[in-house]
């Protein structure tokens, strides 16, 4: 080794030593917080499971009652169900088509961004009562995933068979973290039979804690949206308050 080569390398090894010292300064806080993103990840874990029991009341019980939504969303009749809510301000849960979330995912946007519950209904509507648990798992995995890519960071709460045909699915829905969600009374507002009627059958059909269905979806919902408007302050006149369905 030459007199130079000897004092170039002694030389080089101090700028070595710190430049490694100043990529572990740089380095050393994003392995942190890397470490931190996967701790949470990890601590998260996947969807912790609900108790598979088919919910038909309120989270509160007593004189509440809870508004549930079917078949949407509808891209009519969904956002002017969300301006009557607002008005009166009630939060009621939506039950979500997974071919109507593919194709209106600004809707179940606006649905959680106004603070509503979330609640699979199945991708295409089908009856699953015969189905295997393999079958239910795939078509709420594929409908869950449409809801979260229309809004991320909602919470699916809620899991509604279609005509209320349950078979195997509660104990799929509650291993994925989704409540069975029945209800205690059903106005039958597919066939719309005239505003007047649908506000008689829910002001004379209604109980304490009772989980109410109806549709925003599926169909021309316009009466069930009106009648909504109407029986929200004849319900609020008679004590009742707007709850949520219970959760187990």
């Amino acid at each position: 080794m030459t007199a130079r080569h000897a004092e170039r390398t002694a030389g080089d090894r101090p700028r070595s030593r710190r430049t490694g010292r100043r990529l572990r300064r740089l380095v050393a806080p994003l392995l942190l917080s890397a470490g931190m993103c996967l701790g949470t990840l990890t601590a998260a874990g996947p969807a912790q499971a609900v108790d598979s029991t088919v919910i038909t009341s309120t989270q509160s019980g007593g004189r509440t009652v809870s508004f549930t939504f079917d078949d949407g969303p509808d891209p009519t009749h969904t956002p002017n169900l969300l301006a009557v809510l607002r008005k009166h301000n009630v939060k009621a849960t939506f039950c979500l088509w997974g071919d109507h979330v593919r194709q209106h995912p600004h809707l179940v946007a606006r649905i959680a961004a106004d603070g509503h519950r979330l609640c699979n209904h199945s991708l295409s509507h089908q009856d699953m009562g015969g189905w295997s648990q393999q079958q239910v798992r795939q078509n709420l995995e594929q409908t869950n995933n449409l809801i979260r890519q229309a809004a991320p960071g909602a919470r699916i709460t809620y899991f509604r068979a279609p005509y209320g045909s349950w078979g195997q699915s509660p104990q799929v829905a509650a291993a994925l973290g989704m409540q069975p969600l029945g209800w205690r009374l059903a106005i039958n507002d597919w066939q719309p039979p005239g505003t007047g009627e649908l506000v008689r059958r829910i002001m004379q059909g209604v109980t304490p804690g009772a989980v109410v269905l109806m549709h925003d979806g599926g169909g021309d919902r316009s009466q069930t949206v009106a009648a909504v408007d109407q029986t929200i302050p004849q319900l609020k006149a008679q004590g009742y308050t707007f709850d949520q369905p219970a959760v187990r």
